[in-house]
């Protein structure tokens, strides 16, 4: 169980992760000729535009959660499918691109600082921050909807097939929810975060 600490410095970090996260759906939509997450504010760093409650506190007590999603309109992309995935891909690699930094903060912050109890903690706020970022990216991967990893499928799945499987969309967030209150959701996150933690360790600095 996590102390009062680091309850604390998870705060900030979620807040950026989810920021970070979300802003990145938002930019890759609108580089790509989508101009509503501009009209909806989205286009920022600032947390009170993407944070969703419920997900926030899931984010603070397990380490995984969402975001308030970015809306899109798929019917300014030249390429729908391309687009949709492009965009979906995007939040993850966000979150993967933010723990990376953090993640060689910490080994550089590791290997200069002399020990005190500041450096504890930075140490630790830095590890809270990759922790946090891959499990923000891991979590979305997974392949159910509403999740990043859902349309990430789709997108890549024969037409046919995908039709067949956006019709599961409306159970998604059932099938999620029994997953996080069983425990079950570890199953699909622990394989992706372990595959992206060894990703950021190989392409570290």
């Amino acid at each position: 169980m996590f102390n009062l600490e680091q309850i604390i410095l998870a705060v900030p970090a979620i807040l950026l992760a989810i920021s970070f996260h979300e802003l990145g759906h938002g930019y890759v939509a609108y580089k790509l000729g989508d101009p509503t997450p501009k009209y909806q504010g989205r286009l920022t760093l600032n947390p009170l535009a993407h944070l969703d409650p419920m997900g926030t506190i899931m984010l603070i007590l397990f380490r995984v959660g969402w975001a308030r999603p970015v809306m899109i309109n798929t019917q300014y992309f030249k390429n729908k499918r391309q687009g949709t995935l492009l965009v979906s891909l995007a939040g993850p690699l966000a979150n993967v691109l933010l723990g990376w930094i953090f993640y060689n903060g910490l080994k550089i912050a590791n290997l200069h600082l002399p020990y005190s109890s500041f450096s504890s903690t930075l140490l630790m706020f830095l590890l809270i921050n990759v922790q946090i970022n891959l499990g923000l990216a891991a979590f979305n991967l997974i392949p159910i909807p509403p999740l990043d990893g859902s349309h990430i499928l789709a997108s890549v799945l024969p037409p046919r097939l995908a039709y067949n499987y956006a019709r599961l969309a409306p159970y998604g967030p059932i099938v999620l929810i029994v997953l996080l209150i069983s425990g079950g959701a570890r199953f699909f996150i622990n394989p992706i975060y372990n595959v992206l933690s060894t990703l950021l360790i190989r392409l570290s600095l």
